[in-house]
């Protein structure tokens, strides 16, 4: 099912047009909008009367080069928008002022922010409309199901491209994509880290051993994701921002896989919480050592530092000083992306390191 448009977007978003009470398209309306636009007749009068004040009707013609019943026109229409006001020149013949230019901006600027308000008043409105006519129809308006699996892969590019802040990604296989698909995701990774974007990965234990997601997911942490590991994550699951987020499983009824995109929910709160209790559980992983072997020393150390044993009690059992148990350990440490003696243990368990 094609996506129906409605992706996050860094941009501020642009308002066509307005409706109903919003801003009626009066002719005071457009006055306010164009009055400071040098090449509109309403522009060329107002700018007449603020080089030239208590200017008559036929002076303001002769200057702007409009004819006096268009200036008439024009005067009317701003004096209603408060931008001109008649004086009294004193001979009897009627003349105009302009209003300070400040307080002309000042109208406007109010008048905009009135739009908007009305506009965002008029869209939430709509958008409880939106929802509450499509769960009487036995559907969830926080859902979308896209099933073409070009599209599935296409989702995946537009998430990226939409993100402003971070992208909380959990990678389970199958490992489907090719070396090609893989390459180009690199490329547009390294293109959104560059601009700003945190790309945080939850991996499956096995990605380690695939001959594809492996190689790829060492150059992503090295470029700067930040990875984590756990043996089975529950789900394929990204999430850009707090705006939208995507869940790819096996399709039921056919081959292949089917995404359900959730938009801002109590759905996707959920997911959002479980992606974070996922990370807060998963083991850190670092590029350094990745797909690497260790010596039999450092693997005594793992496994007595797997089994509780302390620095002193790892020093005394394989007859080494303990200054140098601490520094091979601090290695270790760092060569598995762990933090703690647990994680480092968890780690080298999974990489057939003991």
């Amino acid at each position: 099912m094609a996506h129906s448009g409605h992706w996050p977007t860094c941009a501020t978003t642009q308002y066509a047009s307005a409706a109903g009470r919003a801003t009626p398209d009066t002719g005071e309306g457009r006055a306010v909008h164009d009055v400071l636009d040098p090449d509109s007749d309403r522009g060329r009068v107002y700018r007449s009367l603020v080089g030239h004040p208590r200017e008559p009707v036929g002076r303001l013609a002769a200057r702007t080069g409009l004819g006096e019943t268009a200036v008439r026109a024009v005067l009317k229409e701003l004096a209603a928008a408060d931008i001109v006001m008649t004086t009294d020149a004193g001979d009897g013949e009627e003349s105009w002022e302009a209003l300070p230019p400040t307080q002309v901006v000042e109208a406007l600027l109010q008048r905009d922010a009135a739009l908007w308000t009305a506009l965002r008043q008029a869209g939430t409105e709509l958008e409880k409309l939106y929802r509450f006519a499509r769960r009487d129809a036995g559907h969830y308006g926080a859902l979308e199901v896209v099933e073409d699996a070009a599209r599935v892969l296409a989702v995946s590019r537009q998430l990226q491209q939409s993100a402003c802040h971070q992208l909380r990604t959990i990678d389970v296989p199958p490992y489907s994509g090719t070396v090609d698909h893989y390459l180009g995701q690199e490329v547009l990774q390294r293109e959104r880290m560059a601009a700003g974007v945190v790309y945080r990965t939850i991996y499956h234990g096995s990605a380690f051993d695939d001959p594809i997601a492996g190689p790829n997911m060492a150059r992503m942490i090295e470029a700067g994701e930040q990875a984590r590991t756990l043996d089975d994550p529950p789900m394929k699951l990204a999430i850009v921002d707090s705006e939208l987020a995507v869940v790819t499983l096996a399709a039921d009824d056919h081959p292949g896989v089917v995404s359900l995109l959730v938009r801002p929910s109590s759905l996707f709160r959920a997911l959002s919480n479980v992606f974070e209790s996922l990370w807060r559980l998963a083991v850190p992983v670092s590029a350094t050592g990745i797909g690497t072997q260790i010596d039999a020393r450092d693997r005594q150390i793992l496994t007595l530092m797997a089994s509780g044993a302390t620095d002193d009690a790892i020093a005394r059992r394989l007859g080494m000083g303990r200054r140098t148990v601490v520094r091979r350990v601090s290695v270790l440490l760092a060569r598995l992306g762990a933090t703690t003696r647990f994680q480092a243990g968890v780690q080298a368990g999974r990489r057939g390191w003991l």
